[in-house]
């Protein structure tokens, strides 16, 4: 296939006012003693002034921060940090970066769940995870742990059962590799944590509370009825995965749901921060299991961000090409995938899986993996496209991929039984929508254009024309339309990077096992199939990253479920699930 050099064309990007600066300066200006300290890496705020700061943050007209991207937090020796990543929607850039000090005695800050309703499971998170209290937070419990879980397991004193060091690679399994497993070493009973006034013979789980968050909304039929929770899941198909949803229904209308999360989780941050940054590449792989190739551009993204590297231009276009692909085959699956939960078993399904399989088969012969593809490394990608690879892609961009999503466009969205399931069902408002911090598929359906793709634009995504689509109503027929309006844009993307892509390098300097990144911190994020999918990194300068958190758009756009449910049926429900197109390996991480 002949191969052209790219052409860039003229990109106006946005213009943003995200100086920190000139925020902290604006900030100054409203509350004079608000600010404590203004570096590169973000804006240190009072604790007692965060609720005052970010409300003007979100509702000043020239600064209109009025999505949280981000919130997590980090154990320093002599404090706990929170971290808030905030953007505007309208004017795109950079994320800013708020930070807040607590002390390690009695850590705690307002919560900001009055301003960003997107902070209510990232706030219980990093309760969860680092033990720091939010004052003020409607429903502060543990998210992914069990109450009665002892223990902040992303503290830095914390060890985990079958602890061997604070770092990989670990000192019994090199240089002589005469290893004994941890598990023979540490048995269970000496390495687990236990509450100290535990008693096992008498200990009761606690019981569900039955919430009713918006009952007063609900129309309920006029036969007596009794309201009882519904438990659908852990293990049920229709949940996608080890997801429980506590549901509390009047006769059969919803009247709460509760998202109980949990049950795939393996503390991938807390191994995320034993690892090098390296050895991070292929866990990204297993947080979407859908979508390894785009999970690892993200990464990749962060921490070159660290490291200062600039990626040669056939890598980008190789990235893009394996992002994109990704994308293709995610949205037709979800387009199958949803028809499952309508009723239609399999059929619709498997038109997708088929074009999935075949889109697999590429990634299989350049990376030698179908799914984990632990693919890319920073500052390039691992090998380069093996012979006749772009003639196969081609193949399937220009004829066979726009065949297929055309007639399952035919069969599917026209069918009266799917327009009367998925129209005027769960409705997600434009400002819930940005408030709760959705990303998207799920806040492109609510009207909202927004793709870090352009409001961010990385790697070389300013070079290719295309269209951010958006919904009009909020609701599962928009969001099912999403996915299908965004897999023809990315096959437009596909068609140009396949012209474009040069011949050249595929990585900057020589391989290594190991990297050794500068001291600091990033945000790097990319726009993954669920939605902006970001990592916050800090660095010490060693091989290991000292922070490392993982901003998982299903686990942040689950937040919204009890608000699309209420009123609706039990069937409803598993449809609105259904179009959020969730992983678990990435909401539980």
């Amino acid at each position: 296939m002949a191969v052209t050099e790219p052409v860039a064309p003229a990109v106006v990007k946005p213009t943003t006012t995200n100086d920190p600066q000139s925020i902290a300066d604006q900030i100054k200006a409203k509350y004079p003693d608000a600010v404590e300290s203004l570096s590169a890496q973000g804006i240190v705020i009072r604790r007692d002034r965060l609720p005052d700061v970010a409300r003007f943050l979100r509702d000043s007209p020239a600064l209109s921060f009025d999505y949280l991207n981000n919130l997590t937090s980090v154990d320093y020796p002599d404090r706990f940090e929170v971290v808030y990543h905030l953007s505007s929607i309208s004017r795109g850039g950079a994320p800013i970066a708020l930070k807040v000090n607590v002390n390690r005695e009695n850590p705690t800050v307002s919560s900001l769940v009055p301003v960003y309703r997107g902070a209510d499971f990232q706030e219980r998170e990093v309760y969860d995870m680092m033990g720091i209290r939010f004052a003020g937070h409607p429903n502060l419990r543990r998210i992914l742990m069990w109450e009665g879980f002892e223990g902040y397991p992303l503290r830095k004193n914390y060890h985990e059962p079958y602890y061997e060091e604070e770092h990989k690679p670990f000192g019994t399994r090199w240089d002589q590799g005469h290893h004994v497993i941890a598990e023979d070493r540490n048995p269970w009973h000496d390495n687990v944590q236990y509450p100290p006034d535990l008693d096992a013979t008498t200990y009761k789980p606690p019981r569900d509370e039955i919430r009713t968050a918006g009952i007063e909304n609900v129309s309920v039929t006029k036969l007596r009825t009794d309201k009882i929770v519904l438990n659908i899941g852990p293990q049920h198909p229709s949940t996608h995965g080890v997801l429980r949803l506590k549901t509390t229904i009047d006769g059969e209308t919803i009247v709460a749901v509760e998202p109980v999360l949990g049950y795939l989780h393996r503390n991938h941050e807390k191994i995320g921060e034993r690892n090098t940054f390296l050895q991070n590449m292929p866990y990204t792989d297993r947080l979407d299991y859908f979508t390894s190739m785009a999970n690892n551009h993200a990464y990749a993204i962060a921490v070159e961000k660290l490291m200062g590297v600039k990626v040669p231009e056939r890598a980008e276009y190789i990235r893009v090409i394996m992002v994109e692909l990704t994308r293709v085959i995610a949205h037709m699956s979800l387009l199958g995938f949803l028809y499952n939960d309508l009723g239609a078993f399999y059929t619709p399904l498997l038109y997708g899986l088929e074009e999935r399989e075949l889109v697999l088969d590429l990634f299989e012969s350049v990376a030698g993996s179908r799914m984990m593809c632990n693919y890319m490394r920073f500052g390039g990608v691992a090998r380069d496209l093996p012979e006749g690879w772009l003639d196969r892609c081609q193949y399937l961009v220009d004829e066979r991929l726009p065949r297929v999503l055309d007639e399952m466009g035919n069969y599917l969205i026209g069918n009266e039984v799917f327009r009367a399931r998925t129209k005027n069902v769960g409705i997600l408002p434009r400002d819930l929508a940005i408030n709760y911090s959705t990303a998207g598929p799920v806040l492109r359906g609510s009207g909202v254009k927004y793709d870090v793709r352009r409001a961010e634009p990385y790697s070389i995504y300013d070079r290719f024309d295309f269209d951010i689509p958006v919904g009009t109503n909020g609701d599962v027929y928009d969001r099912f339309m999403m996915r299908f309006w965004e897999t023809q844009q990315s096959l437009r993307i596909l068609k140009q990077a396949l012209k474009q892509i040069p011949a050249g390098e595929i990585m900057t300097g020589k391989k290594n096992y190991q990297v050794r990144v500068p001291k600091g911190e990033a945000y790097g994020r990319g726009e993954n199939p669920k939605g902006e999918l970001g990592f916050y990194l800090v660095s010490d300068g060693s091989p290991n990253p000292y922070r490392y958190h993982v901003r998982a758009p299903s686990f942040i756009n689950l937040g919204t479920l009890n608000e699309m449910a209420v009123g609706h049926k039990i069937a409803d429900l598993i449809v609105i699930l259904g179009s959020y197109d969730v992983v678990m390996g990435e909401v539980d991480r």
